[in-house]
């Protein structure tokens, strides 16, 4: 086997120049293509070409592959050398380190700028969780969309070693004890930045619905158990969830009630000795339901509406639903058919569901508005590196005007709803959960309604950019195409933009002054 280490002049390889012998240049690196160019997807024409066939084909090469092809160890096996006196220096994503393109990472992240939020713990604790992300999220994320599986055991695991997944959660009395991301940041110091991070780390590194599939129903769903349910049943069920041991979702919108949730027609009646519920009735769209051991469920009751924990067993039948974006979440059709349920399991008061829900809201939503910052970036970096490096009418795209518009639009709605999210998010630091309730509900309402209809823009913009790779699910745009085909679903779940909109406008006008005129 040759060297990859091999001196070779650019003089030898243009010698091996035609089908049976032939090398070819990608960036300083010398490959041996002979055998494989009857196998080449495109087609062996294409690298018979003049200016490919011995010849430095970095350029050509750029134009139609990611640099992740390169590193697949069916084609570094092709590496027989490198160019005499030159060095490679073309890379693509590096595992744990900050992108040097520009507004591909968040401001505070890029060197050289500031920011009145982010501590230097909070910088250690990114760094820390960026290389967690690559090294065990990305590459399980790629497989699971591939096999349409649900998230690793082996992630989850890793994940409760560093207790990632209480820190998803947020701030509060469950981080008590718990030794968090090896010791990098105490409980007691553990704020909203830091979930931020590890939001924005995991949208970076996942894909949309392996990011809901690796327990995206714990995070909407143990809320209310950890909030409003009794101490026995906390000590029974969290602990196990926490751990990845088993598995929880919010089971509330219905075929017929989604942002209505008063709307909803799951009943729950109380035996004649008043010891248990019995549970009758549908939920559809359940996030991680396919799979989940307990179900946060909102039933209408005698009393008005009512959240109860139902733990899977008899009667309880769940069916997945094939969406647009992913089995790997899988999302649920779930019915109840006289299910039993002890009254202890009830979270809250009877009749007080509203306010259980309504609490989980602001926080379900905020994680969205952090996933969906990110996510904007994301595409924003997969444009900048693509008309960078494309070539159209003999120079590259990004000498197209059009082309940079479409850009200056999308970096100001990436960074704008960022800048907005590191707003809300330190208010969230500084007051109590009763107050970001009555002060925040509408601001987060505001901020998950732009930023998703930001992504909806940023998404059909990145598409023009990449024509039709923007429309293939593999290949150079293949993070474009996932993109412009998850991005409704951020659009719609934890409420629809025009709902929350509204929901905005209407806090508003609640607060207004009565003497306030003209």
């Amino acid at each position: 086997m040759a060297s990859k280490d091999r001196q070779i002049t650019r003089e030898e390889v243009s010698k091996h120049n035609k089908d049976g012998d032939l090398w070819v240049i990608i960036d300083a690196k010398v490959y041996d293509l002979s055998r494989f160019v009857n196998l080449h997807p495109g087609g062996k024409s294409v690298l018979l070409e003049p200016d490919v066939a011995g010849q430095d084909a970095t350029e050509q090469f750029y134009g139609l592959h990611r640099h992740e092809v390169l590193e697949k160890p069916q084609y570094q096996r092709l590496q027989i050398g490198v160019i005499a006196g030159e060095k490679p220096r073309l890379h693509g994503r590096i595992a744990g380190e900050i992108s040097d393109v520009p507004y591909a990472e968040p401001t505070w992240l890029q060197p050289g700028f500031y920011s009145p939020y982010f501590t230097e713990n909070h910088r250690q604790f990114q760094k820390a969780v960026r290389k967690f992300m690559d090294e065990w999220v990305y590459p399980d994320a790629i497989a699971r969309e591939a096999d349409g599986k649900r998230p690793s055991q082996s992630v989850i695991d890793k994940m409760t070693e560093l207790n990632l997944n209480a820190m998803r959660l947020g701030p509060g009395k469950h981080l008590q004890g718990r030794i968090l991301m090896n010791g990098i940041v105490k409980p007691e110091e553990f704020d909203y930045f830091h979930e931020l991070i590890i939001t924005q780390e995991f949208a970076r590194s996942s894909l949309r619905g392996y990011g809901d599939g690796l327990l995206g129903g714990m995070v909407i769903g143990l809320p209310p158990v950890l909030n409003f349910g009794s101490e026995e049943l906390k000590a029974r069920v969290i602990p196990d969830v926490l751990d990845g041991k088993k598995f929880i979702c919010l089971a509330i919108s219905e075929a017929h009630a989604g942002s209505d949730v008063m709307g909803l027609q799951t009943s729950a009646v109380k035996s004649e000795d008043g010891k248990y519920w019995i549970i009758n009735g549908s939920k559809k769209w359940i996030t991680n339901g396919t799979f989940s051991d307990y179900f946060t469920v909102g039933c209408k009751t005698e009393d008005g509406f009512t959240v109860i924990l139902v733990e899977r067993g008899p009667g309880v039948e769940t069916k997945q639903i094939k969406t647009s974006y992913s089995s790997v979440a899988g999302t649920a059709y779930i019915t109840f058919d006289n299910v039993k349920v002890p009254v202890e399991n009830t979270l809250g008061e009877e009749g007080g569901g509203i306010f259980v829900i309504l609490s989980n809201f602001n926080h379900e939503r905020w994680v969205m508005c952090c996933a969906s910052a990110r996510s904007q970036r994301g595409i924003v970096e997969e444009c900048l590196k693509w008309v960078n490096q494309r070539k159209v009418f003999g120079k590259p795209l990004a000498s197209q005007a059009v082309i940079r518009a479409k850009l200056a639009n999308m970096i100001a709605r990436a960074e704008t709803s960022q800048n907005w999210l590191e707003n809300i998010t330190y208010q969230m630091c500084n007051m109590s959960y009763k107050q970001q309730a009555s002060k925040l509900a509408g601001q987060i309402a505001f901020l998950k309604s732009y930023s998703t209809g930001c992504g909806q823009e940023t998404a059909r913009d990145a598409v023009q950019i990449f024509g039709g790779r923007g429309i293939t699910a593999t290949g150079m745009g293949q993070y474009i195409e996932h993109y412009h085909r998850t991005i409704p679903f951020d659009a719609l779940l934890g409420g629809a933009e025009d709902v929350l909109a509204d929901l905005g406008v209407r806090q508003a006008l609640r607060a207004m002054p009565k003497n306030a005129r003209l």
